[in-house]
């Protein structure tokens, strides 16, 4: 720490450095896994929900493919649903940092449960807190705080990581836009109130003319599709969106008309850290249900986790659910600083992407055929596991953004 005080001091009695080194110096006097009062409170009770009301009923929902309505009402009660939201809105007022660590706890015990909270967090509030009008924010932030779901509506049958080709148009008449067109994959779509809908005002722009606005669930010409039967996370609704002639009046517009494309960026790589938060937790999950096992089951007169064979392999699973963390973290601190975090989100969201799946796979095999069973939840992990690879930008699409930020570096 004295050291990290000395290259404060003399970075800062160096004027050219002062803009650029201020934030790094900051970071040095608090590690990134050291949390603030507020940090801690909201990741135990975090954690005490997920424990408590969440793992009495993770089987069920996954057999149900439905979120149980205690659960939901539960996040709202927490303030799990608005934690960056103001106290005058009636959210939590916490920081971003400390929604990370709720959308981590969760998945810990549930994935699907983390990622309605997610979604909320990281795609649909943040929306608001930047682009939305103080009319807007007035009218939908208690309501998003208290019990108001949202769903974020960008990809299309036809489109999905070049996101921007999507055919959603929305013609102007009047004071209103008309808006037809299909949304696919569509989280929290079964009970959200609220969509935030990406479609093309002019076709003659390009992805310039997309355009961002608030439609509420009931109306008019919105409809809501059967859910799609998922491989895993089979707990959170994902459902296809069909839009009508659905009548929207130009107060809905968030931030400007054809900025939607750049708020759908920013918003998305927001949401990468988010997803890394996840997959991160999912990874934390599985593992906790494994060690304990490997202690437990013996072979050959000890516990098979003596085995050297097999503390290689839970050791090297540690290290990099470790790392995945610390990226995580890093990635959100950068965001919360309000530091450059492209690269740094992507590789988070990459990489813990990329440990959750093969942390679960690993455990299936470590545990043997109990694993291949669900008298565990370890399979479920497993199963939950391969989304992050796909959704909120491929792996692939991650891979693309480091390289193009690394070449610019050089």
């Amino acid at each position: 720490m004295a050291l990290a005080s000395r290259v404060c001091r003399v970075l800062s009695n160096t004027a050219s450095n002062v803009t650029r080194w201020r934030w790094p110096c900051k970071r040095m006097a608090s590690q990134l896994t050291q949390l603030s009062e507020e940090e801690n409170m909201m990741k135990d009770t975090a954690a005490k929900f997920a424990q408590e009301k969440v793992s009495p009923l993770v089987m069920e929902m996954d057999q149900k493919e439905e979120l149980d309505r205690s659960i939901i009402d539960g996040l709202f009660k927490q303030g799990f649903m608005g934690i960056e939201v103001a106290p005058d809105y009636g959210g939590a007022g916490a920081n971003f940092f400390s929604a990370i660590l709720v959308i981590e706890e969760l998945a810990k015990v549930d994935p699907s449960v983390s990622v309605f909270c997610d979604v909320q967090n990281t795609l649909i509030l943040e929306m608001f807190h930047r682009y939305a009008s103080d009319e807007l924010q007035q009218m939908y932030l208690p309501k998003l705080s208290r019990n108001l779901a949202g769903s974020y509506c960008l990809s299309e049958p036809s489109c999905g990581s070049d996101a921007f080709a999507l055919r959603t148009k929305a013609d102007r008449e009047g004071e209103h836009y008309i808006l037809n067109g299909q949304k696919s994959w569509i989280t929290n779509a079964e009970h959200a109130g609220l969509f935030l809908v990406m479609a093309n005002v002019d076709f003659s722009k390009g992805y310039k003319g997309i355009t961002t606005f608030a439609v509420d669930r009931d109306t008019p010409g919105l409809a809501i599709l059967k859910k799609e039967n998922k491989l895993g996370i089979r707990a959170s609704s994902t459902c296809p969106v069909v839009l009508e002639n659905v009548k929207v009046h130009e107060s809905q517009v968030i931030g400007q008309v054809g900025k939607g494309y750049k708020y759908a960026i920013e918003a998305l790589n927001m949401g990468r850290i988010g997803i890394a938060a996840q997959m991160l937790g999912l990874a934390e999950g599985v593992f906790a249900h494994t060690m304990p096992y490997l202690k437990e089951r013996s072979a050959f007169g000890q516990p098979i986790g003596m085995f050297q064979a097999m503390q290689h392999q839970y050791a090297n699973l540690a290290t990099q659910i470790e790392a995945a963390r610390l990226l995580t973290y890093n990635a959100a601190r950068l965001k919360e600083n309000g530091q450059p975090y492209i690269k740094e989100a992507a590789m988070a969201k990459y990489y813990a992407s990329e440990v959750a799946a093969n942390t679960a796979s690993r455990c299936v095999e470590l545990v043997g055929g109990v694993g291949f069973t669900r008298d565990l939840p370890i399979e479920k992990y497993y199963r939950d596991s391969k989304i992050g690879q796909i959704y909120e930008g491929s792996s692939n699409i991650q891979l693309n953004t480091i390289a193009e930020k690394v070449w610019n570096e050089y």
